[in-house]
């Protein structure tokens, strides 16, 4: 059996759950919200981590205490292109590779997240050990779709997935952030940013590369902003470049290239406006922040359906990316970070969303199916 998580005895008696998550952050971080909660309920379990050499958790789930097995992507083409006819000879050799690491590990449960490192999970442990499927986004994808067709029990984040027999739980978030208190953080919060201590304050983010349309817009209406006593904290995106004009007297305009510290950055403000990912949907909502949310403009459309909910139950707004300009921003955005009474209301609405159980209930889900 392999290594458990770092102090796990090697010879655990408890179950064995392999993560298949790779990829991007939005399957990632899901997977070892996930693999928290289940040491947390059962501290003899392991926890093994599915990934691929050019993914972004050969640095996140190593960070986090978790062993990686590597195997190789099924990266699925859109379109008709040579590598399609390669794809059934890379989907066995994959599912071999996996089908290896499962046997090696002693899997009881396999737990997939979507992506190139889901679909051969689910094939290599097809009819062999108990599958889960979880599904962040409204539409869901490829592999998700086909690990449903034969898994034990199918989660998803919110209501009306495309997914058969579907349970709704949320999405696993980090316990950094479920557990955060906005309030309680927010002097600390505001000083780490350089930030005025009392004005209200707007957060702005795209993604972790940022979001150019989003950076124009909010910093075309700096002048907006400080004239009505708006403080801003902007992650414009470390490839970006952002150069607001200072107004003396006024709250201050911080932009920074990347935001380390997400929980502190929550805690600051007061309104957020940014991208609407499963996963920037689910951390707005669960910290009880307020957002405006722009979608991704690409795609089949699952931004603006990952946001509607939160927009049905009051606790955002959306506007279309190519609605988004600075004269919006003044329209739309300054009114609402300045009224005390409807952020607060928004608030209490985003908050009663529900994702901040997620992670153990998914967690108890898995752990059932391992008949543990």
């Amino acid at each position: 059996m392999a290594a458990g998580r770092v102090g796990t005895d090697q010879h655990s008696k408890g179950p064995v759950v392999v993560v298949a998550g790779g990829g991007t952050a939005g399957h990632i971080e899901p997977a070892l919200a996930l693999a928290d909660a289940v040491m947390r309920l059962r501290p003899d379990a392991t926890v093994v981590a599915l990934g691929t050499e050019r993914g972004l958790e050969n640095k996140l789930v190593p960070a986090r205490g978790y062993p990686l097995e590597l195997i190789p992507p099924v990266p699925l083409p859109r379109k008709p292109t040579p590598e399609l006819v390669k794809l059934p000879l890379k989907v066995r050799d994959s599912v071999r590779k996996t089908r290896e690491v499962l046997e090696r590990v002693g899997a009881d449960v396999v737990v997939g997240f979507g992506g190139y490192v889901a679909l051969p999970a689910y094939l290599a442990a097809r009819g062999r050990v108990p599958i889960v499927v979880h599904e962040a986004n409204k539409s869901a994808g490829l592999a998700n779709k086909v690990g449903a067709r034969f898994a034990k029990r199918v989660a998803v984040a919110v209501p009306g997935t495309t997914l058969p027999n579907a349970e709704v739980v949320g999405i696993p978030l980090r316990r950094s952030i479920t557990s955060l208190d906005r309030a309680a953080l927010r002097a600390e919060a505001r000083a780490h940013f350089g930030l005025d201590p009392d004005a209200p304050t707007l957060l702005v983010f795209g993604g972790s590369q940022g979001a150019q349309s989003i950076n124009n817009a909010v910093s075309g209406a700096a002048k907006d902003l400080a004239d009505a006593g708006v403080g801003v904290l902007h992650a414009h995106g470390p490839k970006n470049t952002l150069v607001v004009q200072e107004f003396p007297g006024k709250p201050a305009y911080v932009p920074v290239p990347y935001l380390e510290r997400m929980d502190l950055a929550y805690a600051a403000a007061d309104v957020a406006i940014c991208r609407s990912g499963a996963m920037t949907v689910a951390e707005v909502t669960s910290v009880g922040l307020p957002a405006v949310f722009v979608p991704l403009p690409i795609g089949n459309g699952e931004q603006a359906s990952n946001g509607r909910p939160a927009v049905d139950a009051g606790a955002a707004l959306m506007v279309d990316d190519a609605d988004l300009s600075p004269a919006k921003v003044a329209e739309l955005v300054v009114p609402l970070v300045t009224d005390a009474d409807r952020v607060a209301k928004m608030s209490a609405a985003a908050a009663g969303m529900g994702h901040r159980e997620a992670d153990e209930t998914l967690a108890r889900i898995v752990l059932e199916a391992a008949g543990a």
